[in-house]
């Protein structure tokens, strides 16, 4: 594992999953606004990635299901650090478009190209927008009351979750333009 003198100063907060996926999971792209590019002052180096504090089940059911499409099992909610640094990536380029099924389709999407992840053991920091200075600091996120239900204890914990519908996305659709 990465050691806290080798990683970056700088990080991007990530909401769990999509932070774990980053480092473990084979996603390529962040995707951002342009708007939050720009404001976050993102450009291309190598950052911490940190799992964001907030996690809800509507987010990370949808999580599930989008990683399943790719190929890729997502951990249960009690194994997704939050509130640390998980890791660091490469950020290589910031697109505004491309075939990689990474990339969102929202209008005016953009994304931040990512390469060679790496993981840590998580560090306990707190978060904030764009990229950011960070320390350690704090405690890991606790676990929320839903984030329970999902316990390793099945008979069959070696089946990926299955849903009889597309759970529904976690933000709507996008606005027209």
């Amino acid at each position: 594992m990465t050691k806290l003198s080798h990683l970056p100063d700088r990080a991007l907060s990530v909401r769990q999953p999509w932070a774990w996926a980053i480092i473990h999971g084979g996603k390529i792209i962040e995707n951002r606004s342009l708007g939050s590019i720009r404001a976050g002052r993102m450009d291309c180096r190598r950052i911490a990635i940190h799992a964001a504090k907030s996690m809800s089940e509507k987010e990370y059911r949808w999580g599930v299901h989008k990683l399943q499409e790719h190929g890729v099992r997502c951990p249960l909610p009690a194994d997704l650090p939050r509130s640390a640094i998980i890791g660091s990536v490469d950020v290589v380029d910031i697109i505004s478009q491309s075939a990689s099924p990474w990339f969102g389709s929202r209008p005016g999407n953009h994304g931040l190209v990512l390469e060679s992840p790496e993981p840590c053991d998580p560090i306990p920091a707190q978060g904030a927008l764009g990229y950011f200075a960070w320390k350690p600091a704090g405690d890991l996120a606790p676990l929320a009351p839903w984030m329970k239900r999902y316990s390793a204890t099945s008979l069959f914990d070696d089946l990926p979750m299955r849903f009889k519908e597309p759970p529904a996305k976690p933000f709507g659709s996008p606005k027209p333009r």
